[in-house]
């Protein structure tokens, strides 16, 4: 017991000296911190208002307290049931073929052997991943247009058909989400798949072709399980973000033509508030849709973990 305060001493002194290598990297994410602790967790204050009748002339201290009803009404509502399947509907599309297409492109592109075209390629296909969707809902917006747009232009005239409905009917509008992402991110997300066909040994192919191995073969053989951990790793992470169907592009592409087949949890939660005015029915829909997402966020880490031996700590 009488050597625990110089041990206490010691280990200060530990702290101090490596706190002094580093203060420039605490500095350097200092502003960072900062940012997220003023945009980011001082609103979570805010939802007491999930368990309070929040009236805005009375306050947050002063509303009255009503407790989980706000939760209890979100799953009484048809239109809060609807908007849940919609959100998963959505999303799991999304991650299915964001997780394939890019796959597939990747193994296309590493097949062309000329270093120009390959990178051209790339660069081309990955642009799109910067541009906003307020930009590209303007875009497919006057695509799909049903008087006047290019594409419905081409099915009449082109093919002598009927105009289709593009935005404006349930089914077809999830098509256009789900292949407007696709086409926006498949590109940034090769990149991983690129990365990854690059770290296989090469002395692999070397020996298959000695074999008598095609091309074919060899990306079924041995690419595509030299890849399978990084795809695995992918698909888990993913399963975090299986209720964020994307409000940015919906909400600069939807209108309430398709609120029953397009209508997500983030769409629902702007319009009951802001338009509305219900915050805190709206907080109540945010609160579960968070808790439910961090839930998933946890466990997606866990059996990327297990599955792909990934971890960030």
């Amino acid at each position: 017991m009488s050597n625990l305060p110089h041990t206490l001493t010691k280990e200060k002194w530990k702290i101090f000296k490596g706190i002094k290598k580093t203060w420039p990297l605490h500095v350097l994410i200092l502003p960072a911190s900062i940012i997220a602790l003023i945009f980011h967790y001082t609103p979570m204050m805010g939802l007491v208002i999930a368990f309070k009748d929040y009236k805005p002339w009375l306050g947050v201290l002063d509303s009255e307290w009503v407790g989980f009803d706000h939760f209890v009404k979100l799953f009484q509502f048809d239109e809060s049931v609807q908007v849940i399947w919609n959100t998963l509907i959505i999303s799991v599309l999304k991650i299915s073929f964001g997780l394939i297409v890019p796959v597939i492109i990747a193994l296309l592109l590493n097949e062309v052997r000329r270093e120009g075209i390959k990178r051209s390629i790339q660069t081309m296909v990955y642009l799109p991943h910067f541009l906003s969707w307020v930009i590209l809902g303007g875009i497919l917006i006057d695509l799909l247009s049903i008087k006047g747009g290019m594409i419905n232009r081409v099915i009449v005239d082109g093919f002598g058909m009927d105009p289709v409905f593009f935005l404006g009917e349930g089914n077809w509008f999830r098509f256009v989400i789900v292949t407007s992402d696709i086409w926006k991110e498949f590109g940034f997300a090769m990149i991983i798949y690129l990365a990854a066909i690059a770290g296989v040994n090469p002395s692999l192919y070397e020996a298959a072709s000695v074999d008598g191995a095609t091309r074919l073969k060899q990306t079924i053989h041995i690419t595509l399980p030299s890849i399978l951990p990084i795809m695995v790793v992918v698909a888990t992470l993913q399963l975090g973000n299986i209720l964020n169907a994307g409000f940015d592009q919906i909400f600069n592409l939807y209108n309430p033509l398709v609120y029953d087949k397009g209508d997500v949890i983030d769409t629902f939660v702007y319009r009951t508030a802001m338009i509305q005015g219900e915050f805190s029915f709206a907080t109540a829909v945010g609160l579960f849709k968070s808790v439910i997402s961090f839930t998933l966020v946890v466990i997606s880490y866990r059996l990327a973990y297990r599955f792909g031996n990934y971890r960030i700590f």
